[in-house]
């Protein structure tokens, strides 16, 4: 499929020719939901823990006798239905990561990609690159190209300058080519690729 090709200036530079088997295969949620699932269960510290019962600071002395008193019988004040005491198969240090095949990451980013085709949120320009690393300068091109919440993808090597004046702009991710993932593509409304980018990630992904 064919695509317009633009600059920051949203003027007209040409077309390009995206492959479908990156920027054309069949939309599936399924894919997407594991994906942002791997991303995000890596992501999670896994630091929660709650105190078991030998870890409770108290004494091992049975409260009270065992027959006589006419209550329930006890054997320790550090049992979980005590105030202060342990709670029982609370969460422990642990890690959320698991397995996901590259098969499966691999479709599910032509998947992402594709689906921003499909909806029309997909914008290619020449290059990445800005004169000075002013927002103001580039804030305004964005607005003219009716850009809010948008990710840029460039090639290997990202322009400095064009870093540096992105950063202050909210709702706006730079990333380099080998850097693109799931999560970070549906999270934004408009999907910006360079040319380069595009041809990085038809290699990496054929």
């Amino acid at each position: 499929m064919k695509l317009e090709v633009k600059n920051l200036a949203n003027e007209s530079v040409g077309e390009i020719d995206l492959d479908d088997e990156v920027f054309g295969v069949p939309v599936r949620e399924d894919l997407i939901f594991r994906a942002v699932n791997w991303q995000l269960a890596k992501r999670r510290s896994g630091n929660h823990k709650t105190k078991g019962i030998s870890e409770i600071a108290g004494t091992t002395k049975k409260p009270y006798a065992q027959k006589g008193t006419g209550r329930a019988r006890q054997g320790s004040l550090r049992s979980p239905q005590f105030r202060g005491g342990a709670r029982i198969f609370g969460p422990v240090v642990r890690s959320h990561e698991h397995d996901l095949t590259k098969k499966v990451r691999k479709l599910a980013l032509k998947t992402a990609l594709s689906a921003k085709v499909a909806a029309g949120q997909l914008v290619i320009i020449d290059e990445a690159v800005t004169a000075t690393h002013k927002t103001q300068a580039l804030v305004s091109s964005f607005k003219a190209m009716g850009f809010e919440s948008l990710l840029v993808i460039d090639g290997e090597v990202l322009n400095e300058n064009f870093v540096r004046a992105a950063r202050n702009i909210p709702l706006v991710d730079v990333l380099p080519s080998q850097g693109a993932n799931v999560y970070d593509i549906i999270r934004r409304n408009t999907l910006v690729l360079t040319k380069s980018a595009v041809s990085d990630l038809e290699a990496r992904l054929k």
